[in-house]
């Protein structure tokens, strides 16, 4: 079979799967993307391991996936940025830095402790803490949607957060390899240019945003061209995530969420939302969601490296639930608003695996502190969707007078 025939059929394969495990989550009462995430756990290297099979040999299969995947995720942000306002955003500003600050600060310092009680050396311990100060909040937006939650301020202050969670944990990265590779040699220059290419970058990115991307919009909307407005967002939206990493020293997601509060002030969101959506929810997202399963392998797991995982997987959920949830309390939030925050900040996500895949680069993990770190990534995933629903669901009953 061609390697293009591989790849169709592993697209089959993944959407078919992904839409079937969804709608039976659904009717179960879980959000879909549980499902989606489970099936991509059985389809990949823990259970069936399906492409490794003898049907799949095309060794660049994986690859073409996770870069589907990754289109995914920038649409999914790109969506949850479109659904907010910029002044809802300011409004939960308090929030949101207090949140995404303290948010890091806990799972980093309790991370960099494990590192150390589990004999990794300080540089390593370090880089454990930040992996798991890392954030991805596309599951909890994806979930919050399914809700119809997400423009409640406890979304909007969450996803807030998580602005402020990438900016300082790309920094810390950013900052840490840079020290790491120069021997120490100039940090504090490269702490300053860092900064720089954030801040300047960001003001480029609004400015063009908020003065260019309307006029083209309409511009664009007006042309013979088929479905021109929805293919100029798509490149916008990729365009802002590609410059986000290549320019500002961000995440890719970032700007792929930036994009979207943009075009959230042109009078034809509703339009460039359909269409989107579409394009997002048809294709991208489901193999976003089956590929974190797919990126998973529990047999890397063995006894030696349990109790490892188990103390990174409870510093993963303490860390969140307490750093954020003091933080959203800091702000004025009540206890159950500020353990939806927590919960919400929980997921690592694509980001913890990225910031995980830094480390075995630069070798300061070994692949099988990765193995830990990708089943921390995946648990905290997992766990996340149904415990928001749940919090979310007992509140509405709350509401209601039925407890």
């Amino acid at each position: 079979m061609t390697p293009f025939l591989q790849f169709t059929l592993s697209l089959v394969i993944i959407i078919t799967a992904a839409k079937l495990a969804g709608y039976f989550s659904y009717r179960i009462g879980q959000p879909s993307v549980l499902g989606e995430l489970l099936v991509g756990i059985l389809l990949g290297p823990s259970v069936l391991n399906i492409f490794h099979g003898s049907y799949f040999t095309d060794t660049h299969l994986e690859e073409t996936i996770t870069h589907l995947a990754e289109i995914g995720v920038l649409l999914l942000m790109f969506l949850a940025g479109l659904d907010l306002h910029l002044d809802d955003l300011a409004r939960s500003s308090k929030v949101s830095a207090g949140a995404g600050i303290l948010g890091v600060i806990f799972p980093l310092a309790l991370g960099t402790g494990v590192g150390l009680l589990f004999n990794f050396d300080l540089h390593s311990s370090f880089f454990i803490g930040l992996v798991l100060a890392a954030t991805s909040v596309s599951i909890s937006a994806q979930t919050l949607m399914e809700l119809k939650v997400l423009r409640s301020r406890v979304g909007v202050s969450m996803l807030g957060a998580a602005v402020f969670d990438d900016i300082l944990v790309v920094l810390g990265l950013s900052v840490f390899v840079a020290l790491i590779q120069s021997g120490g040699d100039g940090g504090l220059i490269v702490v300053l240019m860092i900064i720089l290419r954030m801040v300047l970058y960001l003001g480029a990115a609004v400015l063009v945003g908020m003065w260019l991307l309307p006029k083209l919009s309409y511009w664009i909307e007006n042309l013979p061209i088929s479905q021109g407005l929805i293919a100029f967002t798509f490149v916008v939206a990729l365009l802002y995530a590609w410059t986000a990493e290549s320019l500002g020293s961000m995440a890719a997601i970032t700007g792929a969420f930036l994009a979207g509060l943009l075009f959230g002030r042109s009078r034809v969101k509703e339009k460039i939302e359909s269409g989107i959506s579409t394009i997002a929810y048809s294709v991208f997202v489901p193999i976003f969601f089956v590929n974190v399963g797919l990126s998973a392998d529990a047999r890397q797991l063995t006894i030696q490296t349990l109790w490892l995982f188990l103390a990174m997987l409870l510093v993963a959920i303490i860390g969140k639930v307490l750093g954020s949830g003091i933080g959203a309390q800091l702000g004025g939030f009540t206890r159950r608003e500020a353990l939806q925050i927590g919960v919400g900040m929980m997921s690592r996500g694509e980001v913890g695996l990225i910031v995980a895949s830094v480390g075995v680069l630069e070798g300061l993990i070994e692949q099988e502190a990765f193995a830990v770190i990708v089943g921390v990534v995946i648990i905290t995933t997992l766990l996340t969707p149904p415990t928001l629903r749940l919090l979310f669901s007992q509140e509405g009953k709350l509401r209601r007078g039925e407890f």
